[in-house]
Parts: structure tokens; sequence; C-alpha cells
């Protein structure tokens, strides 16, 4: 079971993992071994998200979805498979919980009749110290 919060925990069998060659650290071997791992959940298909969860992570992980509504998180920061693999697995842990977070609705305040009052008082004054840099004009006689 990989833990996303304190509600919600998805199975192993609903992610898979593909490995391929990585461009990352690895020495000799890195043209060789397959270290680099990428998850992949298929966020649609997924028997432990409830539809409104679902909705969620597709809008807010729109990007890391292809148009199957599958989920992809790749890790090649490490040497071995396993290293990338449970870095992808947390990777998309915390991806999953940050989608789900709700933040709370802003609340609209009211600018203070002071804040107005002194914003224009000080927009006059700039105004009057650029006029008084202006050369005088002459009026012809």
């Amino acid at each position: 079971m990989i833990i996303i919060n304190q509600r919600l925990s998805i199975p192993e069998n609903e992610i898979r993992f593909t490995f391929s060659c990585s461009g990352g650290p690895g020495g000799q071997n890195v043209n060789k071994v397959n270290t680099r791992a990428t998850l992949w959940f298929d966020v649609s298909g997924s028997q432990s998200l409830d539809p409104f969860q679902k909705d969620r992570i597709r809008m807010k992980l729109a990007t890391r979805i292809n148009k199957k509504g599958v989920l992809h998180v790749t890790s090649f920061r490490h040497r071995t498979q396993a290293a990338n693999r449970s870095a992808a697995m947390e990777h998309f842990a915390e991806l999953l919980n940050q989608a789900l977070i709700r933040k709370p609705p802003r609340k609209r305040t009211r600018v203070p009749q002071k804040s107005r009052e002194r914003r224009l008082s000080d927009k006059k004054h700039r105004g009057r110290v650029k006029q008084q840099r202006a050369p005088v004009k002459k009026w012809p006689s």
C-alpha cells in the first residue's frame, strides 16, 4: 500500500513500473542498465479513488496525465533501479497529496478608506512634484 494521506492509500496492484536507460548518474553502467523508473497509475480506472478525487487529480495534474487518463511519474536521480523505484513512489504520493488538498476560498475584503485617501494624496503630491520640474512656459506678449 502506498499511503497518500490519513484517509487515502493506494494498493500497489493499481500501479505499474517500466524501466529504461537513464541519463543520470551511473558511471559505465549508464548506457547498459535500465535504471530510470517510470510509475504509471490509471486515474480513471482506480478503485481506491472516488469520482471527486479523480476529477481533482485530473485537473491539478493535467500535464502529467495522458489522453487515456494514466498518470506517469519518472525518477532517474539514483544509480539503482530500486532507489529510483522508491523515489518515484515517494514523488507520486507527494503529488497526489498536494493535488487533493483543498484550499479555503479567499474572503474578499475592502480597501480601508484611510489607505485609499493616502494613495490618492501621494499621487497628487507626485503630480505636483513633476509639474514643478517642467520648464516654465513663456507667453507671447
